[in-house]
């Protein structure tokens, strides 16, 4: 009999290969990934059904479900125990603040608040991913083309990222992802379909960006980050006019906006006037001018939009008309531009194209290709 300490590694090893007698064969080894579900906090509620608790040494821990882990200093404390790691392992599903998630919950002290991550197979993450990033209910073609590129991305960021405690945010800073809770058969579809395949570059998986709708002409790579990509130099897309966003206006207050710029680490005072600056060929802003009591000041579109919000100025594609207490915002497109335009794949697939011909046109001279760890 195995002695009480190794359980929590049988339970992982249950739960994450498919048994032999079930599949007919011994089946590959999966790819893993480690995403960040939640990052701060002073607690993390955790429940399930059959959940197995495990310190920091892979010792089970008696404690009852639901949970309520808080945050300490150095350490997480459970039931006012402090650990340096908790994992939570169950044969199902696992919620954190009313989430379910599958594969591995482990929570760990991040600074002053926690750090939650979920660690499961690529695969079984690319579905819960599917009805965060776009709509399963799309044509299908243009759910395998999400499956492509949300596989190749995490990919390429669990090799960049392969030494830190998570390979992705679960958020617009890498991709949406809110667990298990929203998977479907279409989903399912679109990733099984799709298995292990993954866009290269010259033998090399890419860096496959993409945002929602470009609003007529997608964005080259050097425009945004200074840094000139051979297949993300932007192309043009007539595809997403339907987009929600395609067309978008707000006003802020003169006020609003410096206090943001402030918080942002712009010192400016003042501020009673935007300019646009120069575009570059897609239309996008370069740079905005703010013009303040103490003179003018360049700030390049990009930083601009993240000062703000990236939900507030949804795109670098906008006018401005300046009134006597606040400006008025007039844009198109929403999401930083580079790579595949959600909207646009969608019309795209609903024209026809399968998806190996949506993401050839968005990122000219890459091929699908099945992932190989060589």
């Amino acid at each position: 009999m195995q002695p009480l300490r190794y359980l929590p590694l049988l339970l992982l090893v249950m739960l994450l290969v498919p048994s032999p007698a079930l599949t007919g064969a011994v089946p590959p080894p999966q790819e893993m990934i480690r995403i960040a579900v939640v990052k701060g906090g002073d607690s993390v509620r955790l429940d399930g059904a059959g959940l197995l608790a495990t310190d920091e040494r892979g010792e089970p821990m008696r404690v009852g479900f639901p949970l309520t882990v808080m945050a300490s200093k150095d350490a997480v404390l459970v039931d006012g125990r402090p650990v340096r790691r908790l994992a939570v392992a169950a044969a199902s599903f696992i919620t954190v603040n009313g989430k379910k998630y599958r594969g591995l919950i482990e929570v760990f002290p991040a600074g002053r608040g926690l750090l939650v991550v979920n660690q499961l197979p690529l695969e079984d993450y690319l579905v819960g991913l599917i009805n965060c990033e776009i709509s399963s209910q799309w044509p299908i073609e243009a759910v395998k083309a999400q499956a492509v590129i949300a596989r190749t991305y995490a990919l390429y960021q669990r090799e960049n990222r392969k030494n830190a405690l998570y390979h992705l945010e679960s958020s617009v800073l890498d991709q949406v992802y809110e667990g298990c809770g929203i998977e479907d058969s279409r989903a399912v579809r679109g990733v099984r379909d799709t298995a292990g395949e993954v866009l290269t570059y010259k033998g090399k998986i890419i860096q496959a960006f993409y945002h929602s709708s470009c609003g007529g002409h997608t964005e080259s790579a050097a425009d945004v980050w200074g840094t000139d990509v051979p297949y993300l130099r932007g192309v043009d897309c007539k595809y997403c006019q339907n987009a929600p966003s395609v067309k978008w206006e707000l006003t802020l207050p003169y006020k609003k906006i410096e206090a943001l710029l402030k918080a942002g680490g712009y010192q400016l005072s003042g501020l009673h006037e935007i300019q646009p600056g120069t575009r570059n060929q897609s239309g996008r802003l370069n740079e905005v001018i703010l013009i303040t009591d103490r003179g003018r000041f360049s700030l390049k579109a990009v930083a601009f939009r993240k000062a703000i919000g990236y939900g507030v100025i949804k795109s670098t594609n906008f006018d401005v008309v300046n009134g006597d207490d606040a400006v008025r915002f007039n844009g198109a497109g929403y999401g930083h531009g580079v790579g595949l335009c959600q909207w646009g794949a969608k019309q795209r697939a609903g024209d026809g194209f399968n998806y190996r011909e949506i993401l050839s046109y968005y990122y000219p001279g890459t091929k699908v290709e099945q992932y190989s760890h060589e």
